[in-house]
């Protein structure tokens, strides 16, 4: 049924708690997953050409992605599941939705904050992807008590 899982993982808490349920999923169904990290610099392309260090910051960007990502790749090996990781630059959840259309995913699995309910109007990364995917999205919400 899924035999590919995407997981988007930024390193935060509630990509966290998405990321274990993922894995855990992949681990039952025999699956493989692929794990995902967008680089969202913000305004770019504007901001970003006034700066000098804006190969710097991008390393930075880049650095700290391949540690994220490395993080569900253990998670991965703990439970015996296939892992690929890929680093991407854009915008967050265009770039997930448009990563499991090009990639052939069966399935999304992500973490979402608890945002109250200003938040639940206003909508996450998790609320756009669950909108616009073409697959099936299974979010993992983090409760008030987590925060």
């Amino acid at each position: 049924m899924y035999d590919k899982i995407l997981i988007p993982y930024d390193g935060s808490d509630e990509a966290q708690k998405g990321a274990r349920h993922g894995v855990e999923l992949a681990a039952a169904l025999d699956s493989a997953i692929h794990a995902l990290y967008v680089i969202d610099l913000p305004g770019v392309p504007r901001a970003m050409a006034l700066r000098d260090d804006e190969d710097e910051i991008r390393e930075r960007y880049h650095e700290y992605g391949e540690e994220a990502l490395e993080e569900v790749a253990s998670m991965a090996a703990e439970h015996g599941v296939d892992c690929s990781a890929t680093i991407r630059t854009g915008s967050v959840s265009d770039e997930i939705v448009d990563y499991a259309d090009e990639v052939g995913m069966d399935a999304v699995v992500m973490g979402s904050a608890y945002r109250g309910k200003l938040g639940n109007i206003l909508g996450g990364t998790a609320d756009r992807v669950v909108r616009s995917a073409t697959v099936p999205v299974i979010t993992q919400r983090m409760r008030v008590d987590e925060i």
